[in-house]
């Protein structure tokens, strides 16, 4: 099936963000985001996160879906700013996956 060329996945998303932070240009907010360091990309996390859950029970779907899209995109910053890969978070998500979440769960440390 072909990809709609208005859709964009996680792995492009994590592309475009890749190359933005390493642009030099002084127009990117992605570049500008992670030059303040990781503490401010978490804070910003943070703020969508919230932003996220607030839309979620209200009754605006477009709202939830825009608020979706900007946690995404600021995960993504942060796992960039973190020196983490999305391939990293889809092999944890993996290994997660191959057994019940209840499982799962009681195999974490604790702490």
């Amino acid at each position: 099936m072909a990809k709609d060329a208005t859709r964009i996945d996680l792995d492009d998303l994590a592309a475009i963000v890749a190359r933005r932070a390493a642009s030099d240009s002084e127009a990117s907010y992605t570049r500008a985001l992670i030059a303040k360091g990781v503490a401010k990309c978490a804070q910003k996390l943070g703020e969508e996160a919230v932003e996220t859950a607030l839309a979620a029970v209200g009754p605006d779907t477009k709202a939830v879906v825009s608020e979706s899209a900007d946690l995404l995109y600021h995960l993504l910053v942060l796992l960039q700013a973190r020196g983490v890969s999305l391939e990293d978070v889809y092999a944890e998500l993996g290994r997660r996956t191959s057994r019940s979440g209840l499982e799962e769960k009681a195999s974490r440390p604790k702490g």
